[in-house]
């Protein structure tokens, strides 16, 4: 066989393994520029990849002097882990000064493959039994990595 050849048979091997790597290149620029998807209380099924990062939404009112916390039984660190929280508050039109309505985000990264619980509760003491506290609410979800 010449030189020339194995070249040109291997070419269309060559084409396609260029192609898949500027897919895969062009699939994780968009990902990274796109953010991490945004989860509210009712999407109780939460489904993303290893390293995917992803934030849950939930209503936050510190006026009335509750908060988020994730809640035992805290999710597997194997599979999630938690990497901060924010609270952005954003009154209604005519709302009082100390009723400061808005959203708190707790932020998560999907570490590897694997299905945990999460579960948050929003409560004023946070202690044992906080779930049955005035006001006290819990939300949970079921997310599953691949």
């Amino acid at each position: 066989m010449e030189n020339g050849d194995i070249a040109r048979d291997s070419r269309p091997l060559v084409i396609a393994m260029a192609v898949a790597a500027l897919l895969i290149a062009l699939y994780s620029v968009v990902s990274q520029l796109s953010g991490p998807a945004v989860y509210r209380p009712g999407d109780t099924d939460i489904s993303v990849s290893a390293g995917d990062r992803f934030t849950i939404a939930v209503p936050d009112d510190p006026g009335d002097d509750h908060h988020w916390i994730i809640a035992a039984p805290r999710p597997d660190p194997a599979v999630v882990e938690a990497t901060g929280e924010h609270t952005d508050p954003d009154p209604e039109p005519g709302d009082p000064p100390s009723r400061t309505a808005g959203t708190h985000e707790l932020r998560f990264r999907a570490v590897r493959a694997g299905r945990t619980d999460l579960r948050l509760l929003y409560c004023r003491r946070c202690a044992t039994g906080a779930v049955d506290e005035p006001g006290a609410r819990a939300v949970n979800f079921r997310v599953t990595v691949d």
